[in-house]
């Protein structure tokens, strides 16, 4: 729990009208920054948009792998080993301030879980059928009444063609203009309140290729535009 208390910690002595963008490692670091933007000042009702291949939704109990980086959203929304469900003093979210977009890569138990919670989750499919503007605006009406907005996007999310340098690649993954658009449109939205970036592997990255891919989505989630 080293690296999530020390998110955490960091993240609640911010003064509430900062914007903190982390750049983490794996995606379990998200369990210490997403409790840690719900409760800077005030405590407040977040919402995640989680932009992933995974829907990192696995206990300790449904894990095939064991790894914790395919947990963290089951313990921000108090499942799991007690350790890290108690991050804040046992501050979570509700499954219902969860939005996921990308999906491609799901457990078998952890689709049961996932189903029961009820969060909302966009796979690739509905990517495809529905495209990226329309499922924007249907999170944002789902999220409408939260008074944070956190996205949390691993690398992964991306197809691998453009993000090469993640741990666990996932074909068939968002284009890179799928990628910018969700930034631009959460951007345009004005509701977005921190971000965390996560899962690059400059080890099995192609000359940078991917670092430079994330910083762009960061930077469109931030206000850079094309014209």
């Amino acid at each position: 729990t080293g690296v999530q208390t020390c998110a955490l910690s960091i993240l609640m002595a911010l003064p509430e009208d900062v914007f903190p963008l982390t750049l983490g490692g794996d995606h379990s670091v998200s369990m210490g920054t997403v409790t840690g933007n719900g409760l800077r000042g005030r405590p407040q009702r977040t919402g995640v948009v989680w932009v992933d291949a995974h829907t990192d939704y696995n206990t300790p109990q449904s894990s095939p792998s064991g790894n914790i980086h395919g947990m963290p959203v089951a313990h921000l929304t108090g499942l799991g080993d007690p350790h890290l469900t108690g991050l804040g003093g046992g501050w979570h979210m509700r499954p219902e301030d969860i939005v996921m977009i990308g999906i491609r890569s799901v457990d078998g138990r952890e689709r049961d879980l996932m189903r029961e919670a009820g969060i909302k989750a966009y796979t690739m499919k509905d990517v495809d059928q529905l495209g990226i503007t329309r499922i924007h605006e249907e999170t944002q009406e789902r999220l409408n009444d939260v008074e944070r907005l956190h996205v949390s996007f691993d690398a992964d999310a991306l197809d691998p063609g453009v993000a090469p340098g993640v741990g666990t690649p996932v074909p068939g993954g968002l284009t890179y203009r799928e990628g910018h658009l969700l930034m631009e449109l959460l951007c345009e939205s004005g509701r977005v309140t921190s971000m965390d970036i996560v899962e690059v592997n400059p080890i099995l990255d192609t000359r940078n290729q991917t670092a430079e891919v994330m910083v762009g989505m960061a930077a469109s989630l931030l206000g850079q535009r094309i014209m």
